[in-house]
């Protein structure tokens, strides 16, 4: 009987580049980490399945849909859907060994079973930075912000970092009497919906005519720290007073730390029930209707379901694999010009053992040497080369052995030259 072969099919939304591709992915998680390690941020990586009752503590709705959840013996485990939850139970199992504030950056796989779509994934990286202790000033507020600049110049983006508080909005929205998460998660959907559909849903929820005109004016006010501060006549709600003056201070430590292209925007609220006070996302210069690439803000209690301290915290993340995936959609990505390979060489059948010891010469030096197929004609090495898009090759016959001076090909300019090996060396490695 025959063998039926198995369709070599991936699960719908799970993360997979080719291999140039994830060069260039590596290389971007590389360059973060270097700059979350330069501004004092500590590596941890969490497990990726966690207890299911650790990771269903925080969860709750649509969260509970999108998570894979499995049982192995009598543990019953979930796949973590995020990295914060992770952090807030190894914050609470080592509390009393850790020194705060602590400091923790944190690049890993989360998972959502949720509907893939463009720039949403099953599978996708997030890439955290956060500072937890139990007070935090606002300047760890501005530091967490300050981290795009460094992160995006890496990276060799242009980007805007717009900050709101979410304490203005809930002021706000209290001193109306109405349902603040409610009203909160309307404004969440003012980027996504027309003006008509969110003026409906305020009314749905029970605003008049005239409060629905002034929260419009609040939330579409943007621009720097003293036109939102002109906003302070508009309601003496305390908490709407309080989120004005974190704002105030916030600039000023942001000011302090030179921080340069940032802006304010009051419809920024990063969901309904997370974020307690500043709030913050990061977006492409002149391409913001691609949307947010990174966000964060502030949370209170982080760690309520683990431990009776009150830990604060302030993180900022960026959508790692959404960036990539936005980078590679608009043609961003130089795939062409990359190489897995410095240098090929040809060797034939009396000169195989020779190459080989050369190649490992080259490599133990730092250069990324290759024998290219040593059954082929030399034609088809040559074909070989040239598909590989290969920048040099060095052909190694017998005279070249003997002599240790061997024929290096440009295959750019199709030059060619006699060389020793450290001349070769230094020319490769300019």
């Amino acid at each position: 009987m025959e063998n039926k072969l198995i369709a070599p099919r991936k699960i719908q939304g799970f993360w997979e580049l080719m291999p140039k591709e994830e060069v260039l992915f590596e290389n971007m998680l590389a360059r973060l980490r270097k700059v979350f390690e330069n501004n004092c941020f500590l590596p941890l990586d969490t497990p990726v399945a966690e207890f299911s009752e650790i990771l269903l503590a925080k969860s709750g709705g649509d969260v509970d849909k999108e998570i894979y959840r499995f049982t192995k013996g009598h543990a019953d485990i979930c796949l973590r859907y995020d990295l914060t939850v992770p952090l807030a139970r190894f914050v609470a199992g080592n509390y009393n060994v850790l020194d705060f504030p602590f400091k923790r950056y944190q690049i890993g796989k989360v998972y959502r079973g949720e509907r893939p779509q463009k720039g949403r994934f099953r599978e996708f990286y997030q890439c955290d930075a956060d500072i937890i202790g139990e007070e935090l000033p606002l300047t760890y507020d501005a530091e967490c912000i300050k981290l795009y600049a460094p992160c995006f110049k890496e990276l060799n983006l242009d980007v805007v970092v717009e900050i709101s508080n979410r304490k203005i909005l809930a002021g706000y929205f209290e001193n109306l009497g109405g349902n603040v998460v409610d009203l909160m998660t309307i404004v969440d959907k003012i980027d996504k919906l027309p003006k008509d559909e969110i003026v409906s849903l305020f009314k749905e929820k029970g605003l008049s005519g005239s409060d629905i005109e002034r929260t419009l004016k609040i939330i579409s006010t943007s621009g720097d720290i003293d036109k939102i501060k002109s906003l302070s006549v508009m309601c003496d709600n305390e908490t709407f007073q309080k989120g004005l003056e974190e704002l105030g201070v916030l600039d000023d430590r942001l000011r302090a730390l030179g921080m340069e292209n940032y802006t304010y925007n009051l419809s920024i609220v990063r969901g309904h029930d997370y974020y307690t006070g500043t709030v913050f996302e990061c977006y492409i210069k002149s391409k913001r209707n691609l949307g947010a690439i990174g966000g964060g803000g502030r949370y209170d209690n982080l760690c309520k379901n683990f431990m009776d301290v009150k830990m604060q915290g302030v993180g900022m993340s960026i959508g790692i694999t959404r960036l990539f995936d936005i980078l590679k959609s608009e043609n961003l990505l130089d795939t062409e010009n990359l190489n897995s390979v410095d240098l090929g060489i040809i060797t034939f059948d009396e000169t195989l053992n020779a190459g080989l010891s050369l190649m490992t010469k080259f490599r133990e030096s730092g250069v990324k040497a290759d024998i290219i197929n040593e059954t082929k004609s030399f034609k088809a090495k040559m074909k070989e080369a040239n598909k590989r898009n290969l920048p040099y090759i060095l052909i190694l016959g017998e005279d070249e052995v003997k002599s240790s001076c061997y024929t290096l090909k440009d295959m750019r300019s199709g030059a060619q030259e006699k060389l020793n090996f450290d001349e070769i060396l230094q020319k490769l490695k300019v």
